[in-house]
């Protein structure tokens, strides 16, 4: 497994409900990133990032601590309802790039909708506009 960082663009940033009970005090950086080829999609409380071209998504590239890695990534596996191969997902997590401010593209972990998950919400989801959940732009 890649210790990669991981993108996160919904309850999981900084100031959302998630953050503080899974990332306080367990990262080295936070800093903001765009998700290209993604949009953004309503969800009960939280967004899915779908793969779309041309389409971007806001969040945060989150570096944790090297020895807090293994852990919390198992610990938003199991809040994204992540198991490697099980057909019932929720997400998927996948290695995609991330474009920091300064232009730098970093590849990261990022929790996409699954293929059902997907095409559910293709057909009859609400589209979040400009691919920001917390609607600040990015």
């Amino acid at each position: 497994m890649s210790r990669l960082p991981i993108f996160v663009y919904g309850t999981l940033r900084p100031g959302e409900p998630n953050h503080e009970p899974f990332l306080l005090g367990r990262t080295v950086s936070e800093v903001p990133g765009r998700l290209k080829g993604a949009v953004l999609y309503e969800g009960p409380g939280y967004p899915y990032a779908l793969e779309e071209a041309g389409g971007v998504v806001c969040g945060e590239l989150i570096t944790p601590v090297s020895e807090e890695y293994g852990q919390l990534l198992l610990a938003l596996d199991r809040l994204e309802d992540y198991a490697p191969g099980d057909p019932r997902n929720l997400y998927e997590r996948v290695a995609r790039d991330v474009v920091l401010g300064d232009g730098t593209t970093v590849q990261a972990w990022v929790y996409l909708a699954a293929p059902a998950v997907a095409a559910r919400l293709r057909v009859r989801g609400k589209l979040i506009e400009g691919g920001d959940w917390r609607a600040r732009g990015c």
